[in-house]
């Protein structure tokens, strides 16, 4: 399996949180090739890539619903 360039490293953001709409647009700068990096490993792996982002879609909302549940 080869590891995904940059994925150990993700920027801090440099926003509060409380600054929405900056702090979301940074998340986004900062995910989005992480994002497509794993999309184009899936999609050269055999994945519809489709499926692949829907499947991250599933995912995403599990880990939030489970860790929800632990809190």
């Amino acid at each position: 399996m080869t590891a995904m360039t940059g994925i150990e490293t993700v920027p801090p953001p440099t926003h509060r949180a409380n600054e929405f709409v900056a702090y979301e647009a940074e998340c986004k700068a900062a995910l989005a090739p992480l994002l497509t990096g794993l999309l184009d490993m899936a999609e050269q792996a055999g994945w519809n890539r489709r499926t692949a982002a829907s499947t991250l879609m599933y995912l995403a909302a599990q880990n939030l619903t489970a860790a929800k549940a632990t809190a």
